[in-house]
């Protein structure tokens, strides 16, 4: 291994140990309620109109869109946030060209597989932001919803493919288990994959600007 490569390395290894400390402070003294609950899809059946049961079915699945599990990584900026809080990302670390964060310090430096609960850092097989297209911050729901059924702007997804999304992709899932010190999505992720059906079943209506 080359020199250069070897304080790369230790320069990573220093950004994710300091990274760690700097997260389980964010998360120390923080109340972690269970979360929100969702509704669950029969309850909307008493909504005779269609298209008003869609947008009500949509606008629960707000709850979990603007919840901080996803927003924090659907930034409007380059740099994703982080905690129940939704305080910029630290150390400091940009999308790069990928989602995957920047050549020399990649998400995966100190992202792994799965939840590191001792040092505070969540993890996942795929750990990345989400497009710049999929951009979700400082919009509203019904924003949202147009942007999720874009297919130029939701990587060429159909609203099957967007229920295959939301209820198989680990990423995802991970927003209902993320770890020590971190409020879980709203509801269930059967539950959600359920009301994003329903959605879909219904026409997949938007809510009104």
């Amino acid at each position: 291994m080359s020199r250069n490569l070897i304080l790369a390395a230790g320069a990573a290894l220093a950004v994710c140990i300091g990274g760690s400390a700097l997260t389980l402070a964010q998360n120390a003294g923080q109340a972690q309620p269970g979360g929100a609950t969702l509704r669950p899809v029969a309850s909307f059946a008493s909504i005779a109109n269609q298209r008003d049961r869609s947008v009500a079915l949509f606008t629960e699945m707000g709850k979990v869109l603007t919840h901080p599990r996803c927003m924090n990584c659907h930034p409007a900026t380059e740099r994703p946030r982080q905690g129940d809080l939704r305080k910029l990302h630290e150390p400091v670390v940009v999308r790069g060209k990928d989602g995957h964060g920047a050549a020399g310090l990649p998400c995966a430096a100190c992202h792994g597989k799965q939840n590191f609960d001792p040092a505070g850092v969540p993890g996942d097989g795929h750990w990345a932001l989400a497009p710049a297209s999929m951009a979700w911050e400082g919009k509203t729901v019904a924003q949202i919803c147009e942007q999720l059924k874009d297919q130029n702007r939701n990587g060429s997804r159909d609203l099957a493919a967007l229920v295959k999304h939301v209820t198989t992709d680990t990423l995802v899932l991970w927003g209902w288990n993320p770890g020590k010190g971190r409020q879980p999505a709203p509801g269930t992720a059967a539950e959600f994959g359920a009301l994003m059906q329903a959605w879909a079943d219904t026409g997949a209506a938007c809510p009104a600007s």
